[in-house]
């Protein structure tokens, strides 16, 4: 097993026995083969052995107190910060008599050492048993402790003393982890040599907590000796739970974090120690062959993609595909190919352009099923509460999985070509260029070693094949459906993200940084900043708004801009830009929802990048506060502006559509990239006070600026272009099926509109029009543009936003309202040109031929 301080919650599944929830008995599979246990850190754990189970045979969770389902801030955080402490405890509880059944033959066995018939010499014993006492009375005394303060919980009491001294006892662990192969290793030749000793080793009663009624569980001394390694992860995923539900000003918060950093130094000190556990057979060298990274990617195979679960070893790259076994219970692996590393290459420059054209599916494809997830997941919601709804919410969730799973399998487009010596070549397409660097790294990293060619044998490569599912350190395929109820569902809004600067580079160069965000089980690129020419610290300053949809982290990339041209990538015909540096942060929802900045630092390769961010969820971000002076443009109804300026369309937007059709029509992403937020203030600014240079600064403007400009006008109207009268009838209009009924409605409501409403409406519907025509180059379709205009443009007022609905969460707002404005947008874009004076003229407007 890999020790690492980067895993998160997500990355485990458990029951509060510690082992695999799926049926499987201690360290057996259910075909016989061994399994890893796998642990879990969700904060609503039952305190009880035997997990409640529903119909279905899934754990049901219990229900959180009333307090944490209505209250909020600091009193929500210890509630949590409680939970998560009760689950631990229970957990505890079950560790201790864990190492209590290890203690209890190692008494008989060592006082019968020295007698004239010994079962195990004293140093066999020794070894075997290496500080499981030591081990056993560090847990002892840490749960008695900490008990007495969850039975009399309240929000001052501290437990990070406990947790503090449970990290500073970890150089027992380390002599553990040191000794644990030779443990192994004794403990399998004195089975072997002994079947009194073999019947004891296979037979140990552990005891269950004191709550529950079955009160002994059979385990093996070896899945049993095993238990230690699993739990310093444990101990240090609990802490990253505990400080994100500990308040700032709370005297637990900085003894948690020193326990934290002890613990993490910890994992990163042992990181690199080689469990044979995780050891499938050795390489041609005689060393173990380790699994050094393995992930689901999308393999283009025959002209169509396949999602694949590739394992990269210490000598050789796996492919396989995930199947199920006749009996349909248990899954195992096929493999499809593998490459040693020692003849593996990466697409060279020098090689002709000999790559096949990637299929993508058009944008709109994409977007169409993140709508049909969305609405599934706020039916799932609905069905919960609903009596006798289990059954449908199983269904709906086997087709949520179905539909995430092919957004994962074709939202991908960055190539990820690998050759064999042969000349053979073999294609992945990943979300990010972040996956694609960490892939290409890893392989690159253990190519310097002394590798040399390996050739499996079929039996050998089934043997391989076989170990990767117990092995692998990604379990399930990264969807939503995937995920525990009680996972945080992650952000809905808009992150603002302001990059400050960079040092610790060696030499100067001309850099530039680019943020990704998850959405969807997948990363995508939202925003990327200037590049800073010639420098060694680069001073961007540069702040960006990024909308998420469900996400949970931001990546940052640092790049060295590349203005070679012999420096074509065959891969995708760019020029290649070197990766310096790559960094991920999670978007705890506690930090970055507060007003104020929150200020951090992401250490890459040596590099350090200080950025600023914090979030504004969807209601707040669209929430319209009309501007006190009524001089300026922003924040200001749109019929004042148009009467002072004695214009039909406001003076800001024919300008910016102008802009953008004059120089920005061909931009990739418009509209969709984030514009530099002190350049789009500093246009406010200027449109605002009427500067007489304000055509010099837009012509002179980063053309995403010029665009987040015009999105941020319409977003600061005192009330939508669409009007909050008429939004009830625009959201029944386009859920009519008759074509004529809709087309009459639809058009009948766009001549209800005031006059200068109207005209800016059909001004910017013919240029979003025109900016759809460039599809090809800009990468921007009409559904693309009519997803980020819809919800600024067409929007309930705060009455209408929760009028007849049951919303639970920003993920049913999202499915509610913005999905539904953007087939109003769409519908007008889709539309035949509408002309004003025909609008107005005709009581009937276009007929429809049904």
């Amino acid at each position: 097993m890999r020790w690492s301080k980067s895993q998160t919650v997500s990355d485990f599944n458990y029951n509060t026995d510690g082992y695999e929830g799926d049926g499987a008995e201690d360290g057996k599979s259910q075909d016989g083969s061994e399994t890893l246990p796998y642990i879990d850190e969700s904060p609503t754990v039952s305190p009880q052995l035997c997990t409640p189970r529903g119909p279905d045979g899934e754990m049901v969770s219990p229900t959180p107190p009333e307090s944490l389902l209505q209250g909020g801030g600091i009193e929500k955080g210890l509630e949590m910060k409680k939970l998560v402490l009760s689950g631990f405890l229970a957990s505890e509880e079950i560790y201790i008599n864990q190492l209590e059944a290890l203690l209890l033959p190692m008494r008989p066995l060592k006082a019968t050492a020295t007698t004239s018939q010994p079962a195990l010499t004293v140093k066999q014993v020794e070894t075997i048993f290496y500080k499981i006492q030591d081990i056993f009375e560090i847990h002892k005394e840490f749960y008695d402790a900490l008990l007495p303060n969850i039975r009399h919980w309240d929000e001052k009491v501290t437990v990070g003393h406990l947790f503090q001294k449970l990290a500073s006892q970890l150089g027992v662990y380390k002599a553990f982890v040191d000794n644990y192969k030779v443990a192994l290793e004794t403990a399998e030749k004195c089975s072997q040599a002994n079947s009194q000793f073999q019947e004891i080793s296979e037979n140990l009663k552990v005891k269950g907590p004191k709550d529950s009624k079955d009160c002994t569980s059979t385990v093996t001394m070896e899945a049993l000796l095993y238990k230690p390694i699993d739990r310093v992860t444990r101990s240090t995923l609990v802490l990253h739970d505990l400080l994100k539900h500990t308040p700032k000003d709370h005297p637990d918060f900085p003894l948690l974090q020193d326990a934290l950093r002890i613990s993490q130094n910890f994992l990163s000190s042992i990181n690199e120690e080689i469990d044979p556990r995780r050891t499938a057979v050795t390489t041609p060298k005689g060393e173990a062959r380790q699994l050094v990274k393995d992930g689901f990617l999308a393999e283009v195979s025959e002209s169509s993609r396949k999602l694949r679960h590739v394992f990269l070893f210490t000598d050789l790259l796996l492919c396989a595909k995930m199947k199920k076994t006749s009996a349909g219970r248990h899954q195992q692996y096929e493999c499809k190919w593998y490459i040693p590393l020692a003849g593996l290459t990466f697409q060279t420059l020098e090689e002709s352009d000999s790559c096949h054209s990637i299929q993508v599916l058009p944008e709109h494809e994409i977007e169409e099923m993140k709508i049909k997830i969305s609405l599934l997941k706020s039916e799932i919601q609905k069905e919960k509460k609903a009596p006798k709804g289990q059954n449908r919410v199983e269904r709906l969730r086997k087709k949520m999985n179905e539909q995430e799973s092919w957004l994962l399998l074709h939202s991908p487009t960055i190539p990820f070509r690998l050759h064999n010596k042969h000349g053979k070549s073999y294609l992945f397409l990943l979300s990010s260029d972040y996956e694609r660097s960490e892939w290409r790294e890893s392989i690159q990293k253990l190519q310097k070693k002394d590798l040399q060619a390996c050739v499996l044998s079929s039996v050998e490569l089934q043997v391989l094949t076989s170990s990767c599912f117990k092995l692998r350190t990604v379990h399930n395929i990264p969807v939503t459906s995937n995920k525990d109820d009680e996972e945080t569902p992650g952000l809905y809004g808009f992150l603002h993200v302001i990059v400050h600067s960079a040092k610790g580079f060696e030499e100067s160069a001309n850099l530039y940084c680019t943020l990704e965000v998850d959405s969807y089980g997948y990363f995508v690129s939202k925003a990327k900043t200037r590049v800073f020419r010639d420098t060694t610290e680069p001073q961007w300053n540069e702040e960006f708004e990024i909308e998420l949809e469900g996400s949970q982290f931001l990546r940052i990339l640092c790049y060295e801009k590349c203005y070679d041209k012999s420096m074509l990538n065959k891969d995708d015909n760019e020029i290649v830009d070197k990766i310096m540096g790559k960094g991920q942060v999670q978007l705890d929802p506690q930090t970055v929802q507060s007003k104020n900045w929150h200020m951090d630092v992401i250490e890459m390769n040596g590099i350090k990048v200080e950025f600023s961010m914090k979030f504004t969820s969807r209601d707040l971000s669209l929430k319209r506060t009309p501007s006190k002076k009524q001089s300026g443009v922003f924040g200001v109804k749109i019929n004042v502006v148009t009467k002072r300026e004695r214009s039909k369309v406001p003076y800001i937007v024919r300008q910016c559509i102008e802009e953008v059709e004059k120089r920005g029509i061909d931009e990739v992403g418009i509209y969709r990239i984030s514009g530099v937020a002190t350049d789009i203030q500093a246009l406010k600014t200027a449109f605002d006070t009427n500067t007489k240079d304000i055509l010099v600064m837009l012509s002179d403007m980063d053309i995403n600026a010029i665009a987040g400009t015009l999105k941020l006008y319409f977003r600061e109207l005192p009330e939508p272009l669409l009007t909050d009268r008429l939004y009830p009838a625009f959201m029944e209009g386009i859920s009519l099926s008759d074509p004529a009924a809709k087309e009459n409605c639809m058009m009948h409501l766009l001549r209800s509109l005031p006059d200068p409403n109207l005209m800016t409406f059909l001004t910017l519907l013919e240029h979003l029009k025109r900016v759809a025509e460039k599809e090809p180059l800009n990468k921007m379709s009409l559904h693309n543009l009519a997803t980020v205009f819809g919800p600024t443009l067409l929007r309930p007022s705060e009455s209408e936003s929760t009028k007849g609905l049951n919303i639970t969460s920003a993920s049913d707002i999202w499915s509610h309202d913005v999905m539904a404005q953007v087939q109003v947008l769409l519908y007008y874009l889709q539309h035949p040109p509408i002309s004003f004076a025909e609008l107005k003229r005709n009581t009937l407007y276009f007929s429809t031929d049904v």
